[in-house]
């Protein structure tokens, strides 16, 4: 499918003491472009990040948040720490031996003491691996949204495309009119310049001028890039690069039928390609 490089993910897991929310953003970058804002329980997970979304994502500007939040389960009264309190009872006795005239410990400095009440742990590895699961599942999701931003950027350079089609099909049957209109205009003019004496010079003048304004091979080498961006929409992986270069080519080829232009409706075909060519290209620009 084509794919958007813009879009947009939110997935959180619960852990037995915790929750983590995984928040990845994607926008329009030429190249694939990382950025991290990881909680400092996950600043080790950063490069099999990185490996994860390198394998899933070609191209894009991504940023990645991953925030870590402790359940209120996890701080729940879970006893005291002897180790600390028997820590504690010493020092605040070899203090007071020292420094008699020193205010002992209230229950209320104990308690709030660091690790003096026990609270639940949380497994490194046991994160880790849940937030490796879980970041598989963002990409899921936000690769489906890519995915269904690019279905509306298929459908709108599709509709273009069909219209910068009909443009050229619409000119076609009138070449050879214009082509026709525009010899017997040149001949009146050069049989005035040149007399009735100056016929082999008039066919000449003639054949060179219709050879300059011939816009067949223009006209085939649009249909035949129209035929290309189909089909490369139709392809799956990363098409944007490919679609930007056929965008430029079918700009080359409507600015050399207007400068062919001998008649008015040509001149006209041509900037109608070429306003329906850039706003292809606007949205190209947007395709992974």
């Amino acid at each position: 499918m084509t794919a958007s490089m813009t879009g947009f993910a939110a997935h959180s897991l619960t852990l037995d003491h915790a929750s983590v929310g995984i928040d990845l953003r994607s926008v329009n970058q030429r190249f694939l472009e990382l950025h991290f804002r990881l909680a400092d329980e996950f600043r080790s997970l950063e490069p099999q990040l990185r490996d994860l979304i390198n394998r899933r994502l070609a191209r894009g500007k991504v940023e990645c948040r991953i925030s870590l939040n402790l359940l209120p389960a996890a701080t729940l009264d879970n006893g005291l720490n002897p180790a600390i309190l028997e820590r504690l009872s010493h020092w605040q006795a070899d203090v007071l031996q020292r420094l008699p005239n020193s205010a002992p410990l209230s229950v209320n400095e104990i308690l709030r003491w660091p690790g003096a009440v026990q609270t639940a742990t949380l497994s490194q590895d046991a994160l880790n691996e849940a937030t490796l699961e879980g970041m598989q599942a963002a990409l899921d999701e936000l690769i489906e949204s890519r995915q269904r931003e690019g279905g509306k950027l298929k459908r709108h350079i599709l509709d273009r495309l069909d219209a910068a089609e009909a443009q050229v099909a619409g000119l076609q049957p009138l070449l050879p009119a214009l082509a026709a209109a525009q010899r017997d205009k040149l001949a009146e003019r050069l049989r005035d310049a040149l007399g009735e004496t100056g016929h082999e010079r008039l066919a000449q003048e003639v054949a060179l001028a219709a050879q300059k304004a011939d816009v067949d091979e223009e006209l085939s080498r649009l249909a035949t890039h129209f035929a290309e961006v189909r089909r490369v929409l139709d392809q799956t992986g990363a098409i944007g690069k490919r679609l930007d270069f056929l965008m430029q080519e079918l700009h080359r080829e409507a600015n050399t039928l207007g400068s062919k232009s001998v008649a008015l409706e040509t001149s006209r075909i041509s900037l109608e390609l070429k306003v329906l060519i850039e706003q292809m290209r606007e949205q190209v620009q947007n395709i992974e």
